[in-house]
């Protein structure tokens, strides 16, 4: 038997191909198809059918794709929202694929539709080998409840309670777990930075086991984690499982920095560089996303009709680049500059410029200036700065009216934990008028190494329990 882990980088999502016999199945796979096509070839393998855990909220799937490449099949649950599939099961129901023993089971809670498969060795058909978890069990955690309806997440805890305990358990501790995203991943809260598990470690330390039914509702109800905007168009999108990709990263042009310049007008220039980079020189208006952050934010940024135009570290992250973006919906990328940003300043083109600030400065300077918090809402309760102001950095740009008591005129440091987020915060901002807005280079990690002083408390600027346009 074959079987390999496929990752893709800052999404924290793992896709799987397994098979034998010459024939493989993938499981729940990314619009860009290339890589499992590679692998299956590698090892002489067909792909035969597509196994889909559940819709997916946070990148685009290549299950369309993949069958009409290959020919596979796809395979799902019975529930509407799937909506397409050529084998659809029930659950309990089951199916051969390479001669193994897939079992599905529906494990409704983190989504409605959400399947888990637990999959069989014909040389040990009494106990499951494994079981691909989806987003329903994680590595030490379990998927948000909060998707379908932030109203009913305690209810659908209940549902993936009930689900883990009655359908999952049983399989046995030996079960290996393969679920569909990792440690970084906004399907799930505390996910363990790691790759391999079984039910019988989750047993031992996963609170949907170590909890009452009650408890983990309780839990899941004050969970607090954003909610991209991007997430209702992978929605829609994977529906139909998936579109192919727009355009490859090959496709996308080179620009001459004027060439670039002159292109500009109506689109959105997002500088991948690192933040100490895009403080010092900037093209004026554009947006500070670090390449690694591109995964995770050019969602919340761009969407599919927004024109792109890049300005990298260095040609080689190119590829990674446009892939990052194509793979939530963001396939308007229009350009690259060519000779990366010291092309754009040896032209002789306009600059701005962010202010950068130490955490020593900072604390020097702290009755004078005004402080912005933008991390997660649990990383602002463990530890801030006394007095700073807070609001996620994914909320700044459509949410700016609640941070109504800050004077655009005034100094103003941004923070998260070593600087990143807090570029683009600024880079935000600026585009809103602050002018003197600051990134605190470091963030929390250097104020904390420096025991500059810390207060904890609770800050609400997302929460699971609030009804849809109501925040406390």
């Amino acid at each position: 038997m074959f079987f390999q882990r496929i990752k893709t980088p800052g999404i924290a999502h793992a896709a799987y191909v397994i098979g034998d016999k010459g024939e493989a199945a993938v499981i729940d796979p990314r619009r860009d198809i290339d890589e499992y096509l590679r692998v299956a070839h590698g090892q002489n393998l067909t792909i035969t059918h597509v196994v889909e855990t559940h819709r997916q909220e946070d990148f685009v799937l290549g299950s369309a794709e993949l069958a009409r490449v290959t020919g596979a099949k796809v395979v799902n649950g019975r529930h509407e929202l799937f909506g397409h599939g050529d084998v659809r099961l029930d659950d309990g129901q089951e199916l051969s694929i390479a001669g193994l023993r897939f079992v599905a089971l529906h494990t409704p809670g983190h989504t409605p539709e959400s399947m888990c498969y637990a999959v069989f060795l014909p040389d040990v058909e009494g106990r499951a080998w494994g079981l691909f978890s989806g987003d329903t069990l994680f590595i030490g955690e379990t998927g948000r409840t909060d998707l379908p309806d932030r109203t009913q997440t305690a209810a659908n805890a209940g549902r993936l309670y009930d689900a883990v305990h009655q359908k999952l358990a049983p399989l046995g501790d030996q079960t290996l777990l393969f679920p569909a995203h990792g440690s970084g991943s906004v399907c799930g809260g505390n996910i363990a930075d790691r790759d391999e598990s079984s039910l019988g470690l989750e047993r031992l330390y996963n609170p949907v086991f170590r909890k009452s039914r009650e408890e983990f509702m309780a839990a899941k109800r004050a969970e607090r984690i954003p909610r991209p905007p991007y997430f209702s168009l992978m929605e829609k999108l994977n529906l139909k499982g998936g579109i192919p990709l727009a355009r490859r990263p090959s496709d996308v042009r080179l620009l001459q920095a004027r060439e670039f310049a002159a292109a500009l007008e109506g689109g959105l220039v997002i500088d991948a560089r690192e933040p100490e980079a895009f403080a010092a020189a900037h093209i004026p208006g554009s947006l500070s996303l670090w390449t690694k952050g591109l995964p995770v934010f050019g969602g919340w940024v761009a969407d599919a009709t927004t024109r792109v135009y890049l300005v990298l570290p260095d040609i080689g992250a190119l590829e990674s680049a446009v892939l990052s973006l194509a793979r939530v919906g963001v396939d308007g990328v229009q350009g690259v500059l060519a000779g990366g940003f010291a092309a754009w300043a040896d032209a002789g083109l306009p600059l701005a410029h962010a202010g950068a600030i130490s955490a020593r400065e900072l604390e020097r300077r702290r009755a004078g200036i005004d402080v912005l918090d933008v991390r997660e809402d649990s990383e602002f309760e463990e530890g801030h700065i006394p007095n700073a102001s807070h609001l996620y950095v994914g909320y700044v740009d459509d949410q700016l009216e609640r941070l109504s008591q800050l004077d655009e005129k005034r100094p103003l440091a941004v923070t998260c934990s070593v600087g990143h987020r807090a570029s683009l915060a600024v880079s935000l901002l600026r585009r809103h008028g602050f002018e003197n807005v600051s990134n605190l280079l470091g963030g929390m990690t250097a104020w904390s190494k420096l025991e500059l002083g810390t207060a904890k408390g609770a800050e609400r600027s997302v929460t699971t329990e609030d009804v849809e346009g109501e925040r406390t």
